[in-house]
């Protein structure tokens, strides 16, 4: 999250944060129950061990730029309560929805570590992680962002406009399916792609890149909320809709022979995938 407004999220989204929560929650109650002194100084210990990582690990990571910081706290000041129409469906847009600090200078360096000059973003929102990493482009590169929610479009390119590296993203407004046949239809290919889209529909973005030669050669997919608040390896009857649709997407890819891939525990989890077959 970013050194802004990470800070000062209040509900806990990520396996790490809602342990920390989970922690804090416990020392609480043994505090008031008279639990003997070796567990409470236990679980201060672990209260305290668990707590501090995601501040050193903001605090220890390249700052952001005065653009996403920019960005980071429009989108915190905005009221996301109202609900947003995806066609026939509604979705609650929400401020958690941002990648933050530490995952945006983490696609970045992915950028730079790859030499990518053109990057296919699957799921926009405000805009952090597309600005992020436009901002490890070289000046003729490109990102395009699918963008189901034209408000949120709107919002993410009045933010782009505020960077020198905005000029870099387009933004296609439309279901992020739809715009991948579009490109696919065009014989267009991305030597970085970033998944961060409707969770149901991972599997069908996997599926589609792949069979469509989305990814070129030596590209490289990054997937993000592949460990979904810790549901996926929670036992089944824990999970949400979304939590059984990202175990089912793990399985997948880790089934198929035409990749390899590693899962990170940053933030809600980044699977990284590159081709082999």
């Amino acid at each position: 999250m970013t050194s802004v407004v990470g800070r000062e999220i209040a509900r806990p989204i990520t396996p790490h944060s809602i342990l920390v929560a989970q922690l804090q929650q416990t020392l609480k109650l043994a505090q008031e129950n008279n639990i003997p002194v070796e567990i409470l100084d236990s679980l201060r210990q672990g209260v305290q061990l668990a707590a501090g990582l995601d501040p050193y690990l903001d605090d220890y990571t390249t700052p952001e730029s005065s653009a996403l910081t920019a960005l980071a706290q429009k989108t915190s000041i905005e009221d996301w309560s109202k609900r947003f129409s995806d066609g026939e469906t509604v979705r609650q847009l929400e401020q958690e929805m941002l990648s933050g600090h530490l995952e945006g200078q983490t696609l970045k360096m992915f950028v730079h570590i790859t030499k990518a000059k053109r990057i296919l973003e699957v799921g926009m929102f405000t805009g952090y992680s597309a600005l992020a990493m436009a901002e490890a482009l070289p000046s003729d590169g490109q990102l395009i962002g699918c963008e189901v929610d034209p408000y949120v479009a709107q919002f993410a390119q009045a933010c782009f406009q505020e960077s020198p590296h905005g000029s870099k993203i387009v933004v296609e407004v439309a279901p992020a399916l739809e715009t991948l046949h579009k490109l696919a239809a065009r014989k267009e290919s991305f030597d970085l792609i970033f998944i961060d889209a409707d969770k149901k529909e991972y599997v069908k973005y996997f599926q589609t890149i792949l069979d469509s030669n989305l990814l070129t050669p030596d590209g490289l997919i990054c997937v993000d909320n592949t460990l979904l608040q810790g549901q996926v390896y929670l036992p089944p009857e824990q999970r949400t809709a979304n939590g059984e649709a990202i175990a089912q997407f793990n399985r997948i890819v880790a089934a198929d022979p035409r990749v390899e891939q590693v899962l990170l525990p940053i933030r809600d989890g980044i699977t990284l995938i590159r081709r082999v077959v």
